[in-house]
């Protein structure tokens, strides 16, 4: 925080510190020359710093004189600086800029298990347009200002290098539950994999790469995930040619806002513990809500696609279920699930 108001009020800290500096020489001037009391020095410095005009408080010696022109001198150039200052913190934005990031703060404070997006280019802005539509909380730690300007979505945004400690932590990254790290340069995208893994070690890192040689690195470095964009969407391309009919129907259900058809991931934890460790079968018939269990992990990470029926819920487990929106709505009314 005191970073924060140095930065943006520098200019007129200085300038504030030469005043009182000038004020003070002054006072100690006049004591020590004319030898006058405390308030006289400081009076007379007062009306000559300000060039009010007034007449001298006693009648000056040749000494004081010439102090006194060495002070209207030197105070000129103090207070050009000191009002070229605040007017530029006036007229340059300075001021808006101080008090829209204080309310980033404030926001970002509030803010626990969270998502932090690091770059706001095209993988980034994509990325903040999912979590908008499931309205789950996030901030956007973006360089170049000028990317953030346009903001209709009411976004929080951080300007700052993400490769910095502090920027990360002013995102509330030792609070956050996930970061997407989608800069355009893999050594970037290293470095900060390395930096929220020390800052916060449970953090789940999902990282940019753009050379296959970097997805080795970046998993070692402590990613949780490493994406390939160029490599996905030549797959998913791919794909449409080889199996279109399965892969429409996959986007029908991954495309937000565009079906009538959602998938949900719903974990041991969650499930209240009137359904924990029962079966796959007793889970659907006492929910009662229509979805179908389509895959299963297992605690020990082993994924299992149409599992059976008798399939037992272990703890550490999680269930992969398909419905449509008034289905998944009544499962999670079920199980208690925000």
């Amino acid at each position: 925080m005191l970073v924060l108001r140095y930065r943006y009020f520098a200019r007129i800290y200085r300038a504030l510190f030469l005043l009182f500096s000038i004020i003070l020489i002054g006072s100690f001037g006049y004591y020590f020359i004319e030898d006058w009391n405390a308030f006289d020095s400081f009076y007379m410095t007062i009306i000559t710093v300000t060039t009010v005009g007034f007449g001298e408080v006693h009648e000056l010696s040749m000494a004081g004189k010439a102090f006194t022109a060495f002070l209207i001198i030197t105070s000129i150039g103090t207070f050009a600086y000191a009002i070229s200052a605040v007017t530029a913190y006036l007229a340059g934005g300075e001021f808006l800029k101080y008090h829209k990031e204080q309310k980033t703060i404030q926001a970002v404070k509030k803010m626990e298990n969270h998502t932090i997006i690091c770059g706001y280019g095209k993988v980034g802005k994509q990325a903040a347009k999912e979590l908008t539509f499931y309205n789950k909380d996030f901030v956007v730690i973006e360089l170049e200002s000028g990317n953030t300007e346009d903001n209709p979505d009411g976004i929080t945004f951080v300007n700052g290098d993400a490769t910095q400690d502090e920027v990360l932590i002013q995102a509330g990254v030792q609070k956050a539950k996930a970061i997407i790290i989608a800069l355009p340069k893999d050594t970037d995208n290293l470095f900060i994999v390395l930096t929220a893994h020390e800052l916060n070690p449970f953090l789940k890192i999902i990282a940019r790469a753009s050379e296959k040689n970097s997805v080795k690195k970046l998993r070692v470095a402590g990613a949780t995930n490493v994406i390939m964009p160029s490599t996905v969407g030549g797959a998913h391309m791919a794909s449409l040619v080889v199996t279109p009919d399965v892969m429409e129907f996959v986007d029908m259900i991954k495309v937000s806002g565009k079906s009538s058809i959602n998938l949900e991931v719903i974990g041991f934890d969650q499930l209240p513990d009137s359904f924990q460790s029962c079966s796959i079968q007793e889970l659907e018939e006492r929910s009662q809500s229509g979805v179908n269990v389509i895959g299963y992990r297992s605690p020990d990470g082993e994924y299992i696609i149409n599992p059976d029926l008798d399939e037992k819920i272990l703890p550490g487990s999680k269930l992969f279920v398909l419905g449509n929106p008034d289905q998944i709505r009544k499962l999670n009314a079920v199980f208690g699930i925000a």
